[in-house]
C-alpha cells in the first residue's frame, strides 16, 4: 500500500493539475513496481510560502527579490 506525499508551495496549481499529479504517480508506481492503483494513496499538501524556506529564505521573500529584480531589468 504505497503513500505518496507531494508537498509544493500554495501558488496556484489548479485542479486539473493536482490531479495530473495524483494520476500520474499512480501510475509510475504501477508501473515501476507493479503496485496496485486501489491501494495507493497520494496526498498533496500545499504550503504557504511564508512557511517554505531555501537557503535560509523564506519562498516569499525570494519572490518578492525576484520580482524586484525582473521590475529592475525591464525598467
Amino acid at each position: 500500500m504505497p503513500f505518496v506525499n507531494i508537498r509544493i508551495t500554495n501558488e496556484g496549481a489548479t485542479a486539473e493539475q493536482k490531479q495530473e499529479l495524483i494520476q500520474g504517480v499512480t501510475d509510475l508506481l504501477q508501473k515501476v513496481l507493479n503496485k496496485n492503483p486501489a491501494t495507493t494513496f497520494v496526498i498533496i499538501d500545499e504550503v504557504e510560502t511564508d512557511n517554505w524556506g531555501v537557503g535560509g529564505t523564506a519562498v516569499t521573500e525570494l519572490r518578492k527579490r525576484a520580482r524586484e529584480a525582473a521590475a529592475k531589468t525591464a525598467g
